[in-house]
């Protein structure tokens, strides 16, 4: 029996870790298609992931017959490195697309159980005349094809999230103006998208980032104990989202905090996710042996993943004398020609560097590497782990 015992304690631990890492990886997961292994495995242990999340990170877990949801909210809303991508062609989402994709949103709570891509493009056009965004300078009338493209992303960024089930139709056909599709709109979904701890409706500031602020701002602690779990929310987060945690982006308490209940932190998410903590004189980075619980990965394959390594090898280097992006260009620049015969034919192009050069800083940025001084790139800590000394030579063998 003591074995039999020791199996399904094991079956079980096993099952909350996939079922933690899907919702880590993944914070709406459905009933249906793709998701639904993982969410037969939430669903199963709702009761031990509602549990951890809620102690630990202060998340709300949401499980229903139809939909899990993971209301995830950051430590921080000043990070702009992870920003929301269309899933086909994985570019960033600029300003417009994320107006859109609140419009579209807000059309939806009084759209039917069925819509067109051509009905919901005809009511944010009605919602894109208010007169605050126009004054904010974000327009969309539908008139130019990459007006109709910036929708399309947005809905396919719906499809992914199951807000939307393709009916009927093709995206591409709308863009080219030349057609339409049809989607079936799933409420509970749509319904526990919002992650805020109040509804957006009830904010009455006017400033962006004083309605930023009101919105994910948390009650305030009136105790000891309610400060340390705030405390350890806010840690707990970081080390589940952020590549790195830096003691110095630590303010004194969070700092004093973590020096005091650090193994006890970093042991509970070890022993829920199977993250590995690697702890350093200068912070903690939770390493995933899997490496499935990342959106960017480095190093990478192809002509930016090489170029982003070289990047990040030449800035180790020069921990002391911090380079300009200029320099950082030129760098590139000799590097694109030096490696023309691997990279991509158009890395020798002129004002190739200037894009490879962004990239491998929008990657390095992310993963928490560098940091921009003005017109500095200065390498962080962890960047280390890419630097190339000199080889020595220990034993002379004949």
């Amino acid at each position: 029996m003591t074995g039999l015992s020791d199996a399904i304690a094991v079956t079980r631990s096993t099952e909350l870790a996939r079922a933690a890492r899907a919702l880590l990886r993944r914070p709406v997961l459905r009933a249906r298609g793709a998701d639904s292994e993982h969410f037969v495995l939430v669903r199963r242990h709702a009761v031990a992931l509602r549990e951890w999340f809620d102690r630990n990170t202060g998340w709300r877990l949401l499980v229903d017959s139809e939909v899990a949801r993971l209301v995830k909210t950051v430590a921080s809303t000043g990070d702009s490195t992870h920003p929301a991508r269309d899933p086909r062609s994985k570019v960033a989402f600029t300003r417009r697309r994320y107006v859109l994709a609140c419009l579209a949103l807000a059309v939806l709570e009084r759209a039917d159980a069925q819509v067109t891509l051509g009905r919901l493009a005809e009511q944010i056009v009605l919602g894109a005349a208010d007169p605050d965004l126009a004054a904010a300078g974000v327009t969309f009338t539908l008139d130019r094809r990459e007006e109709r493209g910036d929708l399309v992303a947005v809905v396919r960024l719906l499809l992914d999230l199951g807000v939307f089930s393709r009916v009927a139709g093709d995206e591409e056909a709308f863009v080219a103006d030349s057609g339409d599709a049809l989607y079936d709109v799933d409420r509970r979904v749509l319904a526990a998208l919002v992650a805020a701890p109040r509804g957006p409706s009830t904010v009455d500031e006017t400033g962006f980032e004083q309605r930023l602020t009101a919105l994910t701002a948390e009650l305030p602690a009136t105790t000891d104990d309610l400060r340390n779990q705030q405390t350890r929310h806010r840690l707990t987060r970081r080390l589940l989202e952020d590549p790195v945690l830096y003691y110095d982006d630590l303010d004194d308490a969070e700092r004093g905090y973590l020096t005091n209940q650090r193994h006890a932190i970093t042991s509970r998410i070890t022993e829920l996710t199977g993250l590995v903590a690697e702890v350093r004189a200068e912070g903690i980075a939770m390493i995933d042996p899997l490496d499935d619980l990342t959106d960017i990965r480095m190093p990478e394959t192809g002509t930016e993943g090489h170029a982003t390594l070289l990047v990040a090898e030449y800035l180790a280097a020069r921990v002391d004398r911090p380079p300009t992006i200029e320099e950082l260009r030129s760098h590139v620049a000799l590097m694109a020609s030096a490696h023309r015969s691997y990279w991509r034919r158009d890395a020798t192009a002129t004002g190739a560097a200037v894009e490879l050069t962004e990239q491998a800083l929008r990657r390095l940025l992310a993963l928490g590497l560098v940091r921009r001084d003005g017109e500095h790139v200065v390498a962080r800590p962890a960047l280390a782990r890419y630097s190339v000394g000199e080889p020595t030579v220990q034993e002379r063998r004949s």
